[in-house]
């Protein structure tokens, strides 16, 4: 078992900067792929990015160049450097662990609140 809980959601305006994290703690050893989706409200979830155990990173068209993911093994954390903030960016944000595939997510966070408004 993985237990994924997220933080550093909060308001800020248009253009600005957050950080986010999300801790992963059980058998974090195990987890191939850690990624990070975010649902705005009354919309389906949407990946973001993700992170894969040898180091490759993947991003969304939409994010690409203004968010940057990471992870610290040592620590079992996964975070996601988000700049260049817009209203769009607005929603839930997730932490998601897949064991085997980037794929099929085997565990998810209770998700952290991004607010982006002027």
């Amino acid at each position: 078992q993985v237990q994924l809980v997220e933080s550093g959601g909060g308001s800020v305006q248009p253009g600005g900067s957050l950080r986010l994290s999300c801790t992963a703690s059980g058998s974090p050893g195990s987890i191939y792929c850690l990624s990070w989706y975010r649902q705005p409200l009354g919309k389906e979830r949407e990946w973001v990015a993700s992170h894969k155990s040898h180091g490759k990173t993947d991003y969304s068209n939409s994010v690409k160049g203004r968010f940057a993911i990471s992870r610290v093994n040592g620590k079992n954390i996964l975070t996601l450097q988000m700049n260049s903030l817009k209203p769009e960016d607005t929603g839930m944000y997730y932490c998601a662990a897949g064991v085997r595939t980037c794929g099929v997510t085997d565990y998810w966070g209770q998700g952290t609140q991004v607010t982006v408004s002027s």
